[in-house]
């Protein structure tokens, strides 16, 4: 029986990337040897879309993005913490939605869904 979804976010610089997820955002993890930090990420969902159309138009085939309550609160305590965003924050139909930079591994999605998350109401 399946039991977690695991989720890779590749990095330039795994070590600021690491230090990013740690620090900043807290979350805890467990180091499974040489420094290869494994982090709990609490719950999860899993969205299949199309990968063209209304909403998307990418060559990419999985995606990772961060689920929050109120992104306007988030923002600004990631900020105290030295995080940086990168463009507007964005209105769309589906939910509020912000790019987070990741040091040293490009941005992810942070965003409050206008929807009821399974991941957090299930």
């Amino acid at each position: 029986m399946i039991k977690a979804l695991h989720a890779m976010v590749l990095a330039e610089d795994a070590e600021a990337a690491r230090a990013f997820f740690r620090d900043v955002l807290e979350y805890p993890g467990v180091d499974t040897g040489g420094g290869w930090l494994i982090f709990k990420t609490g719950p999860s969902e899993l969205g299949v879309h199309p990968s063209s159309g209304e909403y998307a138009s990418t060559d990419a085939r999985f995606d990772v993005s961060l689920v929050c309550d109120n992104l306007e609160k988030t923002m600004a305590e990631l900020a105290a913490k030295g995080a940086e965003f990168i463009g507007d924050v964005q209105d769309l139909a589906w939910g509020i939605t912000a790019q987070l930079r990741v040091p040293g591994a490009g941005q992810i999605m942070l965003y409050q869904p206008k929807y009821d998350p399974p991941a957090t109401s299930l």
